[in-house]
């Protein structure tokens, strides 16, 4: 089971979030404290205080979005599942946008 270390204010986090969403894949999340000097649990399980990190089913934590793209393009192919939810995402991004962009 993957494990993502995050926080949900981190737009990286969120990337990594949808991308796992997108590829179907299950995976656990764990909160990090937002100050760097509190995120012990963080640094002992990964030996980084970076967010996002996923660590994989063996244990390696991948520090960084681009870690964890590459190992995500890598290792999990995307699916018509994975086109699907990635076009409907973006179609409501972009009603969300339409709708917060209204002028008068």
């Amino acid at each position: 089971m993957l494990e993502l270390w995050q926080t949900e204010w981190c737009p990286a986090s969120q990337r990594v979030r949808q991308r796992l969403t997108e590829l179907g894949i299950d995976y656990v999340i764990r909160q990090v404290p937002v100050e760097r000097e509190e995120r012990v649990q963080l640094r002992t399980a990964t030996g980084s205080d970076t967010i996002p990190v996923l660590v994989t089913g063996d244990g390696t934590p991948l520090v960084g979005e681009d870690a964890i793209a590459a190992y995500l393009d890598g290792h999990h192919a995307a699916s018509l599942a994975a086109t699907a939810h990635a076009a409907k995402a973006a179609r409501a991004r972009q009603r969300l946008l339409e709708e917060e962009c209204r002028c008068p």
